[in-house]
């Protein structure tokens, strides 16, 4: 049975890595368990969970700030914030749909793996609002960078550089946030029927109106529905809302007329989205979370369903494609680098069996620079290879 460490504390999480590095044990770096399966399988012979450290540690309304200890509940602190009308900007999703767990989304994690959802083409990523980390490194060190307001810096940013480390570097104790107030209403226009080159041409425009949409997504015909649907959302107080609303449908007449979905049927649909509930099952289903340039997304689609079955939705206006594959043989991985190649982006296998997780590469391969880059990094936090050993690359 793996042994697992669940310190209490920042000083103890300390001692328990530089015991491990002092006798060579591997940790498997853990938060609430909800995303147990991304990434690669981790080269482990122990666990250290962040799971007892918990609490929220600062909250400032007035300044739009607040920290947790990594271990803190998503939820917890979510629910904190709308008591106070205020929201964490970058929307992250909950992977539990995907993996089928029962774990828990905690902050730490949302910070380790950087995860956004819808709105980041609006408030970016969870790396822009992260403005403050305490950490254990490899060498059982505790280190903090960064605090409660934004600073210009100069060198090595540990804030950003921790924010998709995916615990790689160290293990997060305690992470600050900026946060946004809430929005009085929210808005979402529906176009029906429009293929993936239209839907994503529609999106741009959108985008690129001053009319500033917070999530823009396009689900292909048979994706949660027997139509295809294309996706503008619209926050903010009510009268602004019903006047971009009015400035958007001239604007992208030639599209059709839209419906108009506000309440909770509009919170349930981007819920879908955020998590990328469409896709969710069958479960043993490989997953790919493809980046790429909008304009290239449904050419990017396309190549890969003419070598192999696969069924995709799109969002961030066309710029990130979910699709989902068979598991069998390489779960399509040569199909989909090719495509990504072609194209452009970057390619994340999200979720496949662990065979397959462990045998082809599950991020994007980095050009031979890059990696010794990240190399460097890994060596210069965690020199002796104890933390989260070939999560996110073979031998690092």
């Amino acid at each position: 049975m793996t042994v697992v460490y669940r310190p209490g504390s920042e000083a103890e999480a300390g001692e328990i890595v530089r015991a491990a590095a002092g006798r060579g044990e591997r940790l498997r770096l853990a938060g609430g368990g909800a995303a147990a399966g991304l990434g690669r399988p981790a080269q482990d012979t122990a666990t250290l969970s962040a799971k007892a450290l918990t609490g929220v540690t600062l909250y400032e309304p007035a300044e739009m700030v607040v920290a947790a200890r990594a271990g803190t509940p998503l939820a917890e602190v979510e629910a904190l914030l709308a008591s106070r009308g205020q929201m964490l900007p970058f929307e992250p999703m909950d992977l539990r749909g995907l993996y089928g767990s029962a774990g828990t989304p905690t902050l730490g994690a949302v910070a380790a793996i950087n995860n956004a959802g819808p709105r980041r083409i609006n408030a970016g990523a969870a790396r822009d609002s992260l403005i403050g980390v305490r950490f254990i490194n490899g060498r059982g060190e505790a280190i903090k960078s960064g605090g409660r307001v934004m600073k210009n810096v100069t060198g090595l940013d540990l804030v950003k550089l921790m924010a998709g480390a995916h615990g790689t570097l160290g293990l997060l104790t305690e992470v600050t946030f900026k946060v946004l107030p809430a929005c009085e209403r929210v808005a979402t226009l529906v176009f029906p029927n429009l293929d993936d080159a239209r839907a994503v041409t529609a999106l741009s425009e959108a985008l690129g109106s001053p009319f500033e949409l917070t999530g823009a997504a396009h689900l292909p015909a048979g994706i949660g529905a027997p139509q295809a649907r294309t996706l503008m959302r619209l926050e903010g107080f009510s009268d602004s809302i019903d006047y971009r609303t009015g400035e958007l449908r001239r604007l992208l007449k030639r599209y059709g007329q839209p419906e108009i979905v506000d309440g909770e049927a509009a919170a349930a649909l981007w819920r879908s989205v955020r998590d990328a509930a469409p896709l969710a099952e069958p479960r043993d289903a490989a997953l790919w979370r493809i980046s790429t340039a909008p304009t290239h997304g449904p050419a990017l689609a396309a190549a890969i369903a003419a070598e192999r079955d696969a069924r995709w939705f799109f969002d961030w206006g066309g710029g990130l494609i979910w699709l989902a594959t068979g598991s069998e043989g390489d779960a399509g991985a040569g199909t989909v680098r090719r495509a990504v190649q072609a194209q452009g982006g970057h390619a994340t296998l999200v979720r496949a069996p662990d065979a397959v997780r462990a045998a082809v590469p599950v991020f994007q391969p980095l050009a031979e620079p890059l990696m010794r880059l990240t190399a460097g990094i890994k060596a210069a936090h965690d020199p002796a290879g104890v933390l989260n050993p070939g999560r996110m690359y073979a031998g690092l």
